[in-house]
């Protein structure tokens, strides 16, 4: 066991990289969480027949006729949400700790396949129980593939088999999701801890005090055991008080009212509702991932220190930068569902210039301004200028998502839950 442990560890490691409030544990915790996918997985393949006819009656039955069926379809469930969150906060956690630099870049770009892959599971997974709000949320989802320029519709066709959800597609989804996408997060999460090690461990800020080198057993194994009996403790405890969604059968007939992609693409929904769709489904995501692929390979006149935010000006540009990012999100929202939609009917402005590229111009306006008149005043390095641009992206994103989530009701309009 000693010697399994040392293929993901050193034989002794900084005591600084050790704290808790270092990573949190965040990627342990992730890598803990693939692993009881793939257990409970398993345990759900032997009841679980991929087929229309039969998917939705195979997953009622392991709900109400099989012994701790509803709770490991729940540990299931749950542990898919928590991968996808935690796998988020790492993600932030590199970035805001400037561990994506110098020896480091290549394993961050690992690192965002991974987080893609996690995405994607949890998208494959979500159609199996073959009800409504799975059939109508993946519906909605590979949709907004058809907006790609040249090949999107081909896309879309080939990834559901046709032109709509068929048993190909529950089959297709099913193939994903309990072997290829398994296989493939395995073997790059191995990957990607080896990465670390090799690149020395963890980025940790430098320090006139002397630190001491602790043996990795049982310092550091003993920490991530408490860390995971935790994580284990909290996933029982969702899975035994809240139970994974299920609606009625799929029915094509009927849509729901409101019909909502998967909550993690809730924020993509919520563009479509303000930008046009080519700039919605494809502009704007592919630059985000071209900017989050590219900023490891840019020059910097500074080597990363490991502290958070980079420096006291870094944290407070980051925090004015969040901000700015809420009210700018909110006021975009709000403008365009009550004045542009009213006056854009009255008006005979293309909607890929009123929809698409105005919008755009005045978003990236406003940041100019922000820029202008406080992040120069800051005199900020490119560093912390890069890191306020990937904390106004964050943001943004993050407040999209939870009034797609929240604050959208029937017929996808914007509704409060308490009166205005």
């Amino acid at each position: 066991m000693r010697t399994i442990f040392l293929h993901l560890h050193p034989a002794r490691v900084n005591e600084t990289a050790i704290r808790f409030n270092r990573t949190f544990g965040l990627g342990g915790m992730a890598a803990l969480l693939i692993v009881v996918q793939i257990i409970t997985g398993v345990l759900l393949r032997f009841f679980y027949s991929a087929v229309p006819a039969e998917a939705y009656n195979s997953v009622v039955f392991l709900k109400n006729e099989v012994l701790f069926g509803p709770f490991i379809r729940n540990i299931h469930y749950w542990s898919g949400v928590f991968l996808l969150l935690i796998a988020f906060f790492h993600f932030l956690r590199v970035f805001l700790t400037g561990a994506y630099r110098e020896i480091r870049k290549v394993n961050w770009l690992f690192g965002l396949v991974l987080l893609v892959l996690i995405v994607f599971s949890n998208f494959t997974g979500y159609l199996l129980p073959w009800d409504q709000l799975a059939y109508w949320a993946i519906t909605v989802s590979t949709n907004s593939m058809g907006y790609l320029p040249l090949v999107g519709e081909s896309l879309r066709v080939m990834i559901l088999g046709g032109k709509e959800l068929n048993a190909g597609t529950l089959q297709t989804f099913y193939t994903f999701h309990t072997a290829v996408l398994p296989l493939l997060l395995l073997v790059l999460v191995l990957y990607h801890f080896w990465r670390v090690r090799k690149a020395g461990g963890i980025l940790i800020p430098a320090t006139t005090e002397e630190t001491e080198m602790v043996p990795v057993m049982p310092n550091l194994v003993f920490r991530e055991f408490i860390v995971a009996l935790v994580l284990i403790a909290v996933l029982f405890t969702f899975a035994a008080l809240f139970n994974a969604p299920l609606l009625e059968k799929a029915n094509p007939a009927y849509s729901l009212n409101p019909t909502k992609a998967p909550w993690y693409f809730a924020g993509v929904q919520e563009l479509l509702m303000h930008f046009h769709p080519f700039f919605a489904a494809f502009v704007l995501p592919i630059s985000v991932i071209t900017f989050l692929a590219w900023t490891p390979f840019l020059e910097y006149n500074e080597a990363p220190n490991g502290h958070w935010f980079i420096s006291e000006k870094g944290a407070k540009s980051a925090e004015t930068t969040a901000k700015f990012a809420v009210i700018v999100t909110l006021a975009g929202i709000l403008f365009n569902e009550y004045v542009l939609n009213f006056e854009m009917l009255m008006s005979p402005v293309p909607a890929f210039l009123s929809n698409g590229i105005l919008p755009l111009f005045i978003l990236l306006g406003f940041m100019a301004g922000y820029y202008r008149y406080f992040l120069k005043k800051l005199n900020l390095s490119k560093a912390e200028l890069i890191q306020a641009v990937f904390v106004f992206l964050i943001v943004a994103f993050i407040v999209l998502t939870l009034v797609g989530i929240f604050f959208r009701g029937k017929d996808m309009a914007l509704t409060f839950p308490w009166k205005l």
